[in-house]
């Protein structure tokens, strides 16, 4: 029996499609970045987007065992800074997706919510991806509530679908 299964390479492919249309959102809108958000603490879209990269940056880097940037260097000044850091760790995801890297190994790690943790690569990279996606999701209510429409379909069901 064929078993229905989601790869990372497939939600990769969904987070990088999610993330380009804001991305072009935003550069069409780019006073977006300064609404007032709440969401994780944040207190401006701008930091809310600087959120999403980080954990997407963050885990790419622990996951491919390089130095952990610090949270608060990661830049969101702009658009443009804040999806180059989008940009680098989907590089990282990339690489170690055609790397031999254990996905069931556990490894320790800080996070800034809970303190140390423990988990294994393989939910560490789902987290890392589903996270994202999550938080856009929170961010296209905002935008709407502020007069801004994202004029895309955001469901993983427009990944695959065909009008009949």
């Amino acid at each position: 029996m064929n078993k229905p299964v989601i790869s990372a390479t497939e939600l990769i492919a969904w987070l990088e499609k999610t993330s380009s249309n804001w991305r072009k959102l935003l550069d069409a809108h780019p006073e977006l970045l300064a609404l007032p958000c709440d969401i994780m603490g944040t207190k401006s879209v701008a930091e809310l987007l600087q959120h999403i990269v980080a954990v997407e940056l963050r885990y790419a880097e622990r996951l491919g065992d390089h130095p952990v940037s610090d949270y608060a260097s990661i830049a969101y000044d702009s658009v443009a800074s804040i999806y180059a850091t989008h940009d680098r760790a989907i590089a990282i995801f990339h690489q170690l997706l055609v790397s031999d890297i254990d996905w069931n190994q556990s490894v320790e790690f800080m996070t800034r919510s809970v303190g140390a943790a423990r988990s294994t690569r393989k939910t560490i990279l789902f987290h890392a991806l589903f996270h994202g996606i999550r938080h856009y999701a929170q961010l296209a209510t905002l935008v709407r509530q502020h007069g801004v429409k994202p004029d895309w379909p955001m469901d993983y069901l427009f990944m695959d679908m065909e009008r009949a």
